[in-house]
């Protein structure tokens, strides 16, 4: 039968194709990632064998090798140890060869070892998934010229692509490479568009960076992750239970204060604290001494916006120096990133005690305020109202 047993015509046979790749996209995001290799969740028996059942039919791919990887990716992201990174193999090798640097990263005992604990190793994955890896895709075809015909050589040809072009290729080479960034952690990574559905809300790549044990991808209201739409829809059913995703900030208005709880608030809050102080202090101030810049200085400032709020770790060596040259020119952009770099660093005094924390964000907070700069005195008195208590 030449159409297939389903007899579809060409349209249908690639809708039905892009139902199945969007099943395998949902199936990696869960199950794999959320699930898998950062613990985000946990799944009912039911969905995390079914999910394991699809990527094995449809990809091959082994549970403990991805998850270690994976681990291993975030353990030591943009160094020469990181299996796939384009800031150390270069964006094209990544994009069009990442599922080939992901294969060699696999096959290491050592990763696997180290970073592949807690994944199934019951029966079924030792005898069946692991034991017989090709076999599922080998059913896969099968299944594909039953169904479709001879057309069904090229819905198995796409959905053999599928994941190591859209996820081994885009999310980490574009996910690393290129778009925008909510929060400055101390990598490259990069949310590719706001609108995480055709890749299941992977393409909210810093976002995930930034808070890597959270199973819900999305941070601003205006982003969408479809990904965590499934899960809230199988968390209906009792098929899922979330156990961990990133909260925003809370405010007391009526807290005027710093105490240990705003400590302990800033710093759990750390990242959106500090997203905060570039929208709310760097851009603010950055804008106004634009207007008041005229000639080369100008053009050069132009050239530095993004500098001031990038991850200090990120900026290459003329990134610097124009960030130096730029700042010794204008007092008013020093003394803001002066006091941002301050804030940055309590991050990095946790293992002193919370009573030496308080002294110097009291101190910040007191100084900053008599910066006379509007916008910082005014971030400075907000810093008040973070709490760890429910408002």
């Amino acid at each position: 039968m030449l159409n297939g047993l389903l007899e579809l015509p060409v349209w249908g046979v690639v809708v039905v194709t892009l139902i199945m790749t969007h099943i395998t996209i949902a199936s990696v995001t869960i199950f794999l990632h959320r699930h898998q290799a950062h613990r985000a969740l946990e799944l009912h028996p039911i969905t995390s064998h079914f999910f394991r059942f699809w990527i094995w039919l449809t990809t091959s791919t082994i549970t403990k090798e991805w998850v270690a990887v994976h681990r291993k990716h975030h353990a030591n992201c943009e160094t020469p140890n990181d299996p796939h990174s384009p800031q150390i193999f270069g964006i094209k090798k990544v994009l069009w060869q990442g599922a080939e640097l992901y294969a060699q990263a696999a096959h290491q005992p050592e990763i696997l070892a180290k970073y592949g604990h807690g994944t199934p190793n019951d029966w079924l994955e030792q005898k069946v998934y692991t034991g017989h890896a090709w076999l599922g895709i080998t059913i896969m075809a099968v299944i594909d010229l039953l169904l479709f015909g001879v057309l069904g050589i090229t819905v198995w040809a796409v959905q053999m692509m599928w994941i190591p072009i859209f996820a081994a290729g885009f999310i980490n080479g574009l996910g690393h490479w290129w778009g925008y960034r909510n929060y400055e952690c101390a990598d490259a990574s990069k949310n590719i568009v706001p609108w995480g559905i055709f890749i299941g809300g992977e393409e909210l790549h810093n976002n995930h960076h930034t808070f890597a044990s959270s199973a819900k991808l999305s941070s601003q209201w205006w982003e969408i992750d479809i990904g965590w739409l499934y899960i809230r829809l199988l968390q209906l059913i009792g098929l899922v239970k979330v156990k961990k995703v990133a909260t925003h900030p809370r405010l007391h208005q009526e807290k005027n204060w710093i105490d240990r709880d705003t400590v302990k608030a800033i710093l759990h809050y750390r990242f959106q604290v500090m997203a905060h102080y570039a929208k709310e202090v760097l851009v603010k101030v950055y804008k106004e001494e634009l207007r008041h810049t005229q000639g080369t200085s100008r053009q050069l400032l132009k050239r530095v916006r993004a500098l001031l709020i990038r991850e200090e770790s990120l900026l290459n060596e003329q990134d610097k120096i124009n960030l130096v040259t730029i700042l010794e020119q204008n007092q008013t952009l020093q003394t803001v990133y002066h006091y941002r770099m301050r804030l940055q660093a309590l991050w990095q005094q946790t293992a002193v005690n919370q009573e030496y924390l308080l002294q110097s964000l009291q101190e910040w907070c007191k100084q900053a305020e008599a910066t006379g700069i509007k916008a910082l005195q005014e971030f400075a008195l907000t810093l008040r109202h973070y709490t760890m208590q429910p408002v």
